[in-house]
């Protein structure tokens, strides 16, 4: 690795947490920089897992009092959703490099999508917060299968399917998704380490970026338009199904 890779490395890491903090989405960058740097996507898929971690934490820690006050749901939800990261990450594990780079074009079509319909998908607050909707605890299991097996898009996935699992306002429903985040990711990078199909390297190189990205982020929030920046995401994730779509 020369250091001009190092440096894309850590800028890809840097940016992925400079728009995680304002839009989300970094997964399609730091995903996107590894392939294009000659990893291949399983190996680049399960590193962006770790690359990810940090935020989850951070996020979840913001949020320490909602919850545990939602400490019921949260178990819930959070055991659930475990059971659906193990099962997505061991069904990576059990593709091929070739099986699993056909899917990606698709992945990131699909993920570029929801990402793009974010603001319509904004999770509704129903009025009865302490029932719980067998259909969105479903939905919520298939959502946490395709975390531990791509993630691009799950955090928008989650608000919506929490907000129909458990209802409530946005930042219950966020402290949850960050709670769940954190489960799902660290399932799936046990299974992962486990698998050897993490880059170590890659990983230590781009940790550091995304945390200060994640720190810049904040900054860059309050200056920089969200659908700016949701935008260049899109483009990002259009561009990458492109080269898989045409180099596959």
């Amino acid at each position: 690795m020369n250091i001009f890779e190092i440096l894309m490395l850590f800028a890809a890491g840097f940016l992925s947490g400079v728009v995680n903090a304002i839009a989300g989405g970094g997964t399609f960058l730091t995903f996107g920089a590894m392939t294009l740097g000659g990893l291949s996507p399983i190996v680049a898929n399960a590193t962006s897992s770790i690359i990810q971690f940090p935020g989850y934490i951070t996020s979840a820690l913001a949020y320490a009092k909602e919850i545990r006050a939602d400490k019921r749901y949260a178990i819930l939800l959070g055991v659930i959703s475990a059971l659906g990261g193990l099962a997505g990450a061991l069904l990576l594990i059990s593709l091929s490099n070739a099986s699993f780079r056909a899917l990606v074009p698709w992945l990131l079509l699909a993920a570029t999508a929801i990402f793009a319909a974010g603001p319509l998908l904004k999770p509704r607050a129903r009025v009865d917060e302490h029932a719980i909707n067998p259909v969105g605890i479903g939905a919520q299991f298939v959502t946490s299968i395709y975390g531990g097996f791509f993630g691009a898009g799950m955090g928008i996935m989650m608000l919506a399917v929490l907000g129909l699992a458990t209802g409530g306002g946005y930042h219950r429903l966020n402290a949850l998704k960050n709670f769940i985040s954190i489960v799902i990711a660290a399932i799936a990078i046990v299974v992962f380490a486990a698998g050897g199909v993490v880059s170590w390297l890659h990983a230590a190189i781009m940790v550091p970026g995304a945390a200060l990205g994640g720190y810049s982020g904040v900054w860059a929030a309050r200056r920089v338009p969200q659908a700016v920046i949701r935008a260049l995401v899109v483009a990002v994730g259009l561009l990458l199904a492109a080269y898989y779509f045409f180099t596959g």
